[in-house]
């Protein structure tokens, strides 16, 4: 999946993360988190594992971590990556579905 211009999911509120992705060279991640000591590997392999599973080679990813959980996080990898291939609501609607939760591979 290409990333096609900058985009962003989730909020700054307790137990979430924001995501955000934009066009890049290779995967660069930077992560942001009061718990990083704690589980900055784990945010880390979550965040990549889901780029991997989206096959997505060239993004620029920031995460600011408010505690979330692995789910969450998956979700707003996904939901920033999503918006930022240029689905629009209009192809949705048209019957293109989005491949949530690991439904592509």
């Amino acid at each position: 999946m290409e990333v096609k211009s900058t985009a962003m999911a989730g909020t700054l509120e307790s137990s979430d993360a924001q995501v955000t992705v934009e066009p890049g060279t290779g995967i660069e991640l930077s992560i942001e988190s009061s718990v990083i000591n704690q589980y900055g590997k784990q945010i880390r392999a979550t965040v990549l594992e889901t780029l991997e599973r989206l096959e997505v080679k060239d993004v620029k990813v920031t995460v600011v971590d408010k505690g979330a959980l692995d789910c969450t996080l998956k979700a707003r990898v996904e939901g920033a990556v999503f918006r930022a291939s240029g689905y629009s609501e209009d192809e949705i609607c048209a019957g293109k579905k989005l491949p949530w939760g690991g439904a592509i591979r």
